[in-house]
């Protein structure tokens, strides 16, 4: 996602340009542009009157750079403030139309087409985004900033489409057009050829920085795509030393003598932002669950700040991803009634973006769907992963990669686990030390709790007292330190019985005393969560997420069986 580079000067930066431009009787635009730039600037921004000094710019019938200008501004400030996409989308047309017909008039009208094909997209338009942009790339060749921003534009469009094949061709004409930086580490998939391309890169130090962060976030969430978490740390310890890095350099201190190079994949402060993002999946990955909030909280409160002046799309998908896993952890955690509230908060930002709910529909149900097993109601919790299911673009596709380290991992422990509920339990334990093998190969901590404690059950059954202890204690030390209240919760249970089996009556006392304290820190935020009126989001299957909920008289379902 390319950064709204043109637009971050801000009004003021119009109005220094159109300075040069304006006769002494045009001062009254100044006026009214620097007015409007004070409002837009303010905390909070005063949209209302930042548009309303705008707005007036236009029945004076100013010429036609202004006019194009204004409608471009005015379509700017309402996309990114306001949810008022009919009069955005009306005035970035106009800005599109009038700025055709003007010689030498680049930056408004490319950042016309830029900003409408957004609006488009936003609207679940794509099929309109789509020859706006072509257009606007045929038209850009002598313009290599906005060339290479319309390309990728169009590139992250195909992308999202799932269409690969045009995406790369798009990406393959811009290596062509630029063929350093951006372009290049897009088109190739061969990490140690990338590697060698961006460590010998001649360019400004900002820039030679931006193209890192670009290699190494690729390679990061490749290894995460994997599901390898230690394999990763490296990599990810690179990334986070060079976000570091770039924060401390400035953009004006060299300037490039290629064009081209003025473009910027990402803003250093959304940058920042991602960072923070895949520092969090690598966390949720490994099952460090309060690094992961610890992270999910920096990144959050950065992006509050950003939002204020910057309503780009991508922040609102950053913070949707973050708000994803960080209510995965909630459930881990034994936070469901917190975890509610995060899911309405998905819910409420997904009704501002027709695109960002068809984007996340499907998680945002599997996510209800987890919940709905926390608090025992099975059958919602079917009907939200059926949803779930439908909603999947490739939900035809039950192939799982092969290539994914976790996924197989977490397959074994599936495959086990229902050995285990059929009484096959030589088979089930077959499937748990593979498990076992595989999670302590990349440090999936949790994979690893959730295996320990169940095989411990098995021996428990099978009457193997000291396996078992050998299985649950680690169990339950490991999952103190994720914290997984589910896993201590059964950890508990088993040590209880086995020590009392094994004639340990203190230990035993001890172990059914843990016990009871995480039943009843359960069992009281079953209740809170239970009794939110989110809680009726469990039976919305169909259509845009509900606006409006209605209070519980207090909770509809049992916590018997899962103490």
């Amino acid at each position: 996602s390319a950064p709204q580079r043109a637009g971050r000067a801000g009004l003021r930066g119009s109005a220094a340009k159109a300075s040069g431009r304006c006769s002494p009787a045009s001062s009254w635009y100044l006026a009214l542009l620097g007015l409007a730039e004070h409002f837009r600037t303010s905390s909070p921004p005063k949209v209302r009157l930042c548009v309303h000094c705008l707005q007036a710019v236009l029945p004076r019938k100013p010429p036609a750079r202004m006019e194009a200008r204004t409608h471009l501004q005015l379509g700017s400030v309402l996309y990114h403030h306001t949810r008022n996409g009919d009069q955005a989308r009306g005035h970035l047309e106009k800005a599109w139309l009038i700025s055709q017909q003007i010689p030498q008039f680049e930056d408004v009208k490319f950042e016309a087409a830029s900003l409408l094909s957004e609006l488009y997209c936003q609207e679940n338009s794509v099929d309109t985004a789509k020859p706006l942009l072509r257009k606007a790339i045929q038209i850009s060749q002598q313009t290599p900033y906005w060339h290479c921003r319309l390309l990728f534009q169009l590139a992250q469009l195909h992308t999202l489409e799932k269409d690969l094949v045009s995406a790369c061709d798009l990406l393959g004409v811009g290596a062509e057009y630029a063929p350093p930086g951006l372009f290049g580490l897009s088109h190739r998939k061969d990490f140690s050829f990338l590697y060698f391309f961006v460590e010998n890169w001649q360019g400004n130090p900002i820039q030679k920085e931006s193209l890192r962060v670009f290699f190494l976030v690729l390679q990061v969430t490749h290894y995460l795509d994997a599901g390898q978490v230690k394999s990763v740390k490296p990599c990810l310890k690179q990334l986070q030393q060079c976000i570091q890095t770039i924060s401390t350099l400035h953009d004006d201190e060299i300037l490039p003598s290629n064009p081209a190079d003025l473009f910027h994949w990402l803003p250093k402060e959304h940058m920042c932002v991602l960072v923070y993002l895949v520092t969090v999946m690598h966390s949720m990955q490994a099952g460090y669950l309060e690094k992961a909030q610890k992270y999910t909280d920096k990144a959050l409160m950065q992006l509050e700040k950003l939002k204020m002046l910057d309503c780009s799309p991508i922040l609102s998908s950053f913070q949707v991803i973050l708000l994803e896993h960080i209510i995965m952890c909630r459930l881990v955690t034994g936070h469901k009634a917190t975890a509610l509230q995060e899911i309405s908060q998905v819910c409420q930002l997904c009704q501002q973006s027709p695109r960002l709910f068809s984007n996340h529909a499907a998680q945002l149900h599997t996510l209800l769907g987890l919940y709905c097993i926390s608090v025992n109601c099975m059958d919602n919790a079917e009907a939200q992963f059926t949803t779930a299911l439908r909603g999947c673009c490739n939900c035809g596709d039950h192939n799982f990669p092969v290539s994914s380290h976790c996924l197989r991992a977490a397959a074994f422990y599936i495959r086990g686990l229902f050995s285990f509920f059929q009484g096959r339990y030589n088979e089930a334990k077959r499937f748990l030390r593979e498990t076992l093998k595989m999670s302590n190969a990349e440090d999936l901590n949790r994979l690893t709790a959730c295996s320990l404690v169940l095989l411990g059950h098995i021996f428990y059954v099978l009457g193997n007292h000291r396996e078992s202890n050998n299985m649950v204690v680690p169990a339950m030390q490991l999952a103190s330190k994720i914290p997984d209240m589910s896993v201590q919760l059964w950890s508990s249970a088993l040590l209880r019985d086995l020590n009392k089996a094994c004639g340990n009556a203190m230990d035993a006392h001890e172990a059914a005393q843990m016990h009871q304290n995480f039943s009843q820190q359960l069992l009281q935020d079953h209740i809170e969560a239970c009794s939110l009126p989110e809680h009726n989001l469990i039976t919305w299957t169909d259509g845009p997420p509900p606006v409006q909920f209605q209070a519980q008289n207090g909770p509809t379902t049992s916590l018997a069986s899962l103490l």
